[in-house]
């Protein structure tokens, strides 16, 4: 089993910043991608960045040159930057982990909100 711990959510203006962080743990070995997803009120959940264990990242369109996904292997720990942020991006932030069986494990979520 693998558990997901997330931090860094919270309120923030247009324009303004967060990181958001996942820590994992138990069974990480089986894991090959990490990544965040998010959901908005009334949306599906969607894919925002995700990263592999040797670094290759993927972005959604709407937050590339925005958004940096990293990834700490020694600290078992993804992060995401998130930079020059819209209200379009207020959403329910999850972490996810995806093992080599493509299995998937989520966080409990992060909100994000942006707004004046």
């Amino acid at each position: 089993q693998v558990q997901l711990v997330e931090s860094g959510g919270g309120l923030v203006q247009p324009g303004g910043s967060l990181r958001l962080s996942c820590a994992a743990s138990g069974s990480i070995e089986r894991i090959n991608l990490m990544g965040w997803y998010r959901q908005a009120p009334g949306k599906q959940r969607e894919l925002v960045a995700r990263i592999t264990i040797g670094g290759n990242t993927n972005y959604v369109d709407s937050v590339k040159g925005r958004f940096t996904i990293s990834r700490d292997n020694a600290k078992n720990t993804v992060y995401l930057q998130m930079n020059s942020l819209k209200p379009e991006d207020t959403a329910v932030y999850y972490c996810n982990a995806r093992r080599f069986d493509a299995y998937d494990h989520w966080g409990q979520g992060t909100q994000v909100t942006v707004s004046s």
